[in-house]
C-alpha cells in the first residue's frame, strides 16, 4: 500500500514542530483525506476517522480554549487516545500546555503552521493525492510538446528515444525516458513522471547515456506532466489500414482512464520529431474546439449539397 512519510509532508510544508522530542521518521500516511476536528472536540466520536491528519483552525482552536479545564483534560485525552498519525495548527495558533503535554504522553506529534487554514487543507490533499494515487510504470517517452504531455510508445529500438532527443532539440522538454510512472490523480487527470534514478537521462544506443539538462539546460526539462495524448509508434504494414482523416478519436486505456491514441507507421524518411508536434499542435485545436479533419468532411458535404441548391433556385 503506497505511504507517504510524515517527515517528508512535514519538510514540503515547512512546519514548526512542537514536539521535537517526539520521534516521527517511523510515522507514514497513508491516505490523502484529512479530518477538522470539531466534532471530536465536542465529545463525539463515532466514525472517528483517527488515521487522517487533523487540522485545527480557528474555529475549533477557539472552542478548545472555551471550555474549562475539567472538560479539556478529558476531551484532550479521549482525541488524543486514537493512533493519530498528526496534528496541525494553522494561523499560527499555538495549543495550550495541556493539550501538548499529553500529546507527548500519548506520542502523537503536533505542528504549527503560519498559513490559513483552507490554504493549508487544500496543499496537503493536492500533495498527498499525487504521492498516494494509484501508479503503473510503462515504457515509453514523455515530452511536453507546445503544453501537451505526449506519451510516444512502442516497440525497443523503434526511434522513441531519437524523436525525444530531436523534439528537445526544437524546443521542447523531456519528463521522462524510457520507464515512465503513471500516477493517477483522478478520473480524468493522469500524470507522468520519471523514476528517480533516470530523471534527465536519455539512452541513446550506439552513443550510451546522454544528460538533458546539463547538456540543453534546465528550460529542456520537467519534472512531471499530465498525459494528454498517446502516440504509439509501430513498423509499418502494407497490408495494414491506417487511419488517414481523424474523424473519429481512438483511445488507449490506463489505470482506467482514457487517452487519446494516435499509431504512426514508421518507414525511412518520416520525420518523427515533426509527426509529434503536429499531433501535440491539432490535439490542442481539437480541445480547443477546432476539428480539421471535421471541417473538411463539412466542406464536402456542403459541394456535394450545392448542385442541388443551383437546381432549387432555377
Amino acid at each position: 500500500m503506497a505511504s507517504v512519510k510524515l517527515q517528508t509532508l512535514v519538510d514540503w510544508m515547512k512546519l514548526d514542530n512542537l514536539t521535537p522530542d517526539l520521534e516521527i521518521d517511523k510515522i507514514r500516511i497513508h491516505q490523502p483525506d484529512i479530518n477538522r476536528p470539531a466534532l471530536q472536540m465536542a465529545g463525539y466520536f463515532e466514525h472517528f476517522e483517527a488515521t487522517r491528519l487533523q487540522i485545527v483552525g480557528f474555529v475549533e482552536y477557539t472552542y478548545m480554549m472555551s471550555m474549562s479545564d475539567e472538560v479539556k483534560e478529558k476531551t484532550y485525552r479521549d482525541f488524543l487516545s486514537f493512533d493519530i498519525p498528526a496534528i496541525i495548527f494553522c494561523r499560527e495558533l499555538v495549543p495550550d500546555n495541556l493539550f501538548l503535554k499529553i500529546a507527548r504522553e500519548e506520542q502523537v506529534p503536533v505542528f504549527m503552521t503560519k498559513k490559513p487554514t483552507s490554504a493549508v487543507m487544500a496543499e496537503i490533499i493536492r500533495y498527498l493525492n499525487e504521492k498516494l494515487a494509484p501508479c503503473i510504470v510503462i515504457h515509453g517517452v514523455l515530452i511536453d510538446i507546445y503544453g501537451e504531455g505526449v506519451l510516444i510508445t512502442g516497440e525497443s529500438g523503434i526511434g522513441k528515444s531519437e524523436a525525444a532527443l530531436e523534439l528537445i532539440k526544437r524546443g521542447h522538454r523531456l519528463v521522462s525516458d524510457d520507464s515512465v510512472e503513471l500516477r493517477k490523480i483522478s478520473d480524468e487527470l493522469l500524470v507522468g513522471s520519471a523514476p528517480d534514478i533516470t530523471r534527465h537521462f536519455i539512452e541513446l544506443r550506439g552513443i550510451g547515456i546522454i544528460d538533458v539538462k546539463t547538456l540543453y539546460g534546465v528550460s529542456s526539462v520537467r519534472d512531471s506532466k499530465a498525459v494528454d495524448l498517446v502516440i504509439k509508434l509501430e513498423d509499418w504494414d502494407k497490408n495494414r489500414e491506417y487511419d488517414r482523416l481523424g474523424l473519429e478519436e481512438q483511445y488507449t486505456e490506463y489505470l482506467g482512464n482514457r487517452i487519446v491514441c494516435h499509431r504512426i507507421p514508421i518507414r525511412p524518411g518520416r520525420n518523427l520529431a515533426v509527426i509529434c508536434e503536429s499531433a501535440a499542435v491539432n490535439h490542442r485545436q481539437k480541445k480547443m474546439g477546432y476539428n480539421a479533419a471535421q471541417e473538411l468532411y463539412n466542406r464536402v458535404q456542403n459541394s456535394l449539397r450545392h448542385p442541388e441548391d443551383e437546381d432549387d433556385d432555377e
